[in-house]
């Protein structure tokens, strides 16, 4: 990632937060995009002058603008948009609420549409190869019943992607459009539902555990390792593609 400058949303914690470290670590600056700004800023000032934080709610497209340019501000370019952030909360169709459904929409699916809308301009101005990330979900290739707006949001994200993906590459731009498709990870948004006391934590994370022929939950690291692989010029000639980190999750039959 040396010479790499990503801007992370959902950067303050958990997958974002991963992405992050990992970005650092290899060499690459990072803008940590959250609506937790404070949590972001302390993360930011841990990883040292390669590393800055920028309020973002990712359903702002004018915040969406002033984050790639306070990235640009600060770091002179802007090659890698890794569109991290999300929220998954149950509810069917039929009596879940519809303020998740509108939020998780919003969040999951609108987020990264206004994301790209904000980021190609400032990439294609770079002159540099860049790369757009997006965070999927096992279940974007195998919905699940209990959880009908992320299904269909993750969907959606998917088919977007594969188009974005699509109308750079015809258009001859060197930015690339690729999505991580996590299983169960060890995140806050995991949390949520460990500790949600529908059941025992124990059995929750159990239940999670055997939807992956794997049998465990993931950790954020792996799936930031797959996330920066895509981000870097080592998956130069790689666009469109659902890379899964999911135990096995998205092919069990």
């Amino acid at each position: 990632m040396q010479g790499k400058v990503a801007l992370v949303s959902g950067g303050a914690e958990g997958i974002g937060a991963a992405v992050a470290r990992l970005i650092v670590g290899e060499g690459g600056s990072v803008m940590l995009g959250d609506v937790q700004l404070e949590k972001a800023q302390e993360l930011a000032a841990e990883l040292g002058e390669r590393a800055a934080a920028t309020q973002l709610d990712v359903r702002d497209l004018h915040q969406w603008e002033a984050a790639v340019s306070a990235t640009r501000g600060h770091f002179g370019k802007l090659t890698v948009l890794c569109n991290i952030a999300g929220i998954s909360e149950p509810g069917n169709v039929s009596d879940g609420s519809l303020d998740v459904w509108e939020r998780t929409i919003d969040i999951n699916l609108n987020g990264p549409f206004y994301g790209m809308r904000a980021a190609i301009p400032a990439m294609e101005a770079s002159g540099e190869p860049c790369a757009i990330v997006n965070i999927g979900s096992m279940i974007a290739m195998r919905p699940a019943a209990f959880v009908a707006a992320y299904s269909a949001s993750k969907a959606g994200l998917r088919g977007l992607t594969q188009s974005v993906a699509l109308d750079l590459a015809e258009r001859g731009l060197p930015i690339r459009v690729n999505m991580v498709h996590p299983g169960a990870i060890r995140t806050p948004m995991y949390n949520r539902y460990k500790f949600s006391g529908a059941d025992t934590p124990e059995n929750i994370e159990t239940s999670f555990a055997a939807t992956h022929p794997m049998n465990r939950i993931g950790e954020p690291e792996e799936v930031a390792r797959a996330v920066v692989f895509l981000a870097s010029d080592e998956a130069g000639f790689t666009t469109g593609c659902d890379f899964t980190v999911d135990g096995g999750g998205s092919i069990r039959s």
